[in-house]
């Protein structure tokens, strides 16, 4: 006798939603940090990678780090076993946004991607290649930095693409939501920067090396022998001559109190001379004495 055949029961897997946050992590700061974790918990995302920009089309290459330094600092920054550092860009071959998220959804088409981002980027993104293409592309999640908020909020992107913009209670829907789609977080922004980070950075290599300047200047001194031994007796006739003026300063620096005892014990030592008037009891005396023998 034959069984009926089970039915089997379809398991509808929830795709994983990945937050890709791109930049040039010049360096890698707690900013960086920050916007992560709060993007894991309130877009209830599975992970987030850093993906390290090779180099970033509209910033200069001087003062831009190598990629591998960029790398490390990334790594070490990412203290999070959500967080996840890639350099797939490089691997990838592309240059601008726009490419690696399509590139990132023909490879992985089984995750759903949010791309994470500052409000200066949204100030900023009209600039970039191709930029409506990475609104239609995938969910974008805005992130408030200082200075910047009501300068993204009124500029061209956020006006072009208002009406698609969701509301902070529907935050978890963000990663299933039909691009274009997009949500900005308006709260308490982490005060870190890569700009400043490196400014403070270049004052702290300056004052570092006019140190090293001194300290070599020092030790060429230091290392000529005759110099040396001419500097050292410069040194002793210099101490020898402020001795000699220290001791006739003291002999000419008498105090007024004695100076005044050596003058009245001058006048009681000194003896009289035939120039010297003889005193007024005698000459009172001598007078005296003439008038009597009269």
């Amino acid at each position: 006798m034959l069984r009926p055949a089970l039915k089997r029961k379809r398991v509808f897997r929830r795709l994983r939603r990945v937050g890709v946050l791109g930049g040039s992590f010049n360096p890698a700061h707690e900013g960086h940090l920050y916007i992560s974790r709060l993007a894991l918990k309130s877009l209830g995302l599975d992970e987030i990678w850093w993906m390290v920009s090779p180099q970033n089309p509209l910033k200069s290459p001087r003062g831009m780090a190598p990629f591998a330094q960029r790398m490390k600092s990334a790594q070490a920054m990412a203290r999070d076993p959500h967080i996840k550092v890639t350099g797939i860009e490089q691997r990838l071959g592309t240059r601008y946004t726009a490419d690696s998220l399509r590139a990132l959804k023909s490879r992985f088409p089984r995750l759903k991607f949010v791309w994470l981002m500052g409000a200066d980027n949204l100030s900023e993104i009209p600039r970039w290649e191709e930029w409506t293409a990475i609104f239609e592309a995938v969910p974008i999640a805005v992130f408030n930095r200082p200075t910047y908020s009501l300068r993204a909020l009124g500029g061209k992107a956020a006006q072009r693409f208002a009406r698609y913009r969701l509301r902070l209670r529907q935050a978890k829907n963000l990663a299933g939501s039909k691009p274009p789609a997009w949500i900005f977080f308006d709260g308490r922004p982490h005060p870190a920067s890569a700009t400043s980070i490196r400014q403070a950075r270049s004052a702290g290599t300056k004052q570092e090396r006019n140190a090293g300047s001194k300290k070599a200047r020092k030790t060429t001194k230091s290392r000529n022998p005759k110099k040396a031994k001419a500097r050292v007796t410069n040194a002793k006739i210099g101490k020898a001559k402020s001795k000699n003026l220290a001791r006739k300063t003291r002999a000419n620096k008498i105090p007024k109190s004695r100076k005044t005892k050596i003058k009245k014990v001058q006048s009681i030592r000194r003896t009289p001379t035939k120039t010297d008037k003889a005193p007024k009891t005698k000459r009172i005396a001598k007078t005296k004495k003439s008038k009597r023998r009269k």
